[in-house]
């Protein structure tokens, strides 16, 4: 069981770190598209969180996150 949360743990800081790569070259992006990023990628370390570790628990929490990080600002336009 500790050998799962270390890994969970490694998965996180992973996806942290490129999510916060990734968002340094955001610059060019509109505010939309941003938060779309953003929502992708919180919603992929917390899929991974909740399935401990699981690839797929992480690509579904992206694909979730980005579909509500999408949705955040359309009511203002």
């Amino acid at each position: 069981m500790e050998k799962n949360h270390s890994m969970t743990r490694i998965m996180s800081a992973v996806v942290l770190l490129i999510s916060s790569a990734g968002l340094a070259a955001c610059s060019g992006m509109t505010q939309q598209e941003k938060n779309t990023a953003i929502g992708a990628g919180v919603g992929a370390v917390g899929g991974s969180i909740l399935t401990g570790g699981s690839a797929t628990g992480a690509v579904g929490g992206a694909a979730v996150g980005g579909v509500i990080g999408h949705e955040i600002d359309k009511d203002k336009k």
